[in-house]
């Protein structure tokens, strides 16, 4: 019965139109255009003391791997550069490279942060186009 109701919810609330996946493709296409060197300089060189090696490259892009991929099987909403930034930080701790707190700091800040200031810009929008078109436009 469970696995009834279930089926009957994923076909609703799984469904993606293709303009969403194409621009969402395109915004993230985007972002890495712009931001991809922040983003490999954070990971790469200011989650340790010392510069990440081929080694624990490899290793935290496994555990990243392994970790999106069970995230997906199981349903789980992951995202993947917090996954990667712990696979990381994990192989800085276990080869005793030390790790900068300051930057384990700030992404465990933009961490907890992220989905309450989401949540907030996604009920402001929302409510904001609902009152431009109800109010402003007259459509109803």
């Amino acid at each position: 019965m469970l696995n009834s109701y279930k089926t009957q919810l994923d076909k609703v609330t799984k469904f993606i139109p293709n303009w969403v996946k194409f621009a969402v493709a395109i915004a993230l296409g985007l972002g890495t255009m712009i931001g991809w060197k922040r983003i490999v300089v954070t990971v790469g060189e200011k989650i340790g003391k010392d510069h990440l090696t081929y080694a624990q490259g490899a290793s935290a892009e496994l555990v990243a791997m392994t970790t999106i991929g069970a995230a997906d099987y199981f349903g789980l909403p992951v995202s993947t550069t917090h996954v990667l930034s712990s696979g990381v930080a994990g192989t800085m701790a276990a080869n005793h490279s030390g790790l900068q707190m300051d930057t384990l700091r700030n992404l465990l800040l933009a961490w907890v942060l992220t989905l309450p200031v989401c949540v907030l810009l996604g009920s402001a929008t929302y409510a904001g186009g609902l009152y431009i078109v109800l109010n402003i436009l007259g459509l109803k």
